[in-house]
């Protein structure tokens, strides 16, 4: 693998780390100022955003479609292998997120 796609995976698992990690925390910030419970909300939240995260990260869902596209009809494997690999990388990016949040919050996902 090239240099510039180990750091494009980087990218990726911090990205949807930070987007599901910083949403959630300003969700539950919300709950919080509404006087709703903030660790109920933190869990939920993230439930919710943990597909966003992963899209947020691979760049929108247009891209990975066109880079499926090209590896299947036009024999570019090695093109629809970064892809998955990219979109790994980002659930890796959330699954961490997860765990770090059900360690905060000491609950289980």
């Amino acid at each position: 693998m090239e240099e510039r796609f180990i750091f494009a995976m980087i990218k990726c698992f911090f990205i949807s780390f930070g987007v599901l990690t910083g949403g959630a925390l300003f969700g539950s910030l919300s709950a919080y100022l509404t006087g709703e419970p903030p660790i109920s909300e933190l869990i939920l939240a993230a439930k919710r955003l943990r597909i966003w995260a992963i899209v947020a990260a691979i760049g929108g869902t247009f891209d990975a479609i066109s880079t499926f596209e090209k590896g299947i009809f036009e024999a570019s494997t090695i093109d629809l292998i970064k892809q998955i690999l990219l979109i790994i990388a980002a659930m890796g990016g959330v699954k961490s997120s997860l765990m770090l949040i059900s360690w905060i919050t000491q609950s289980d996902f």
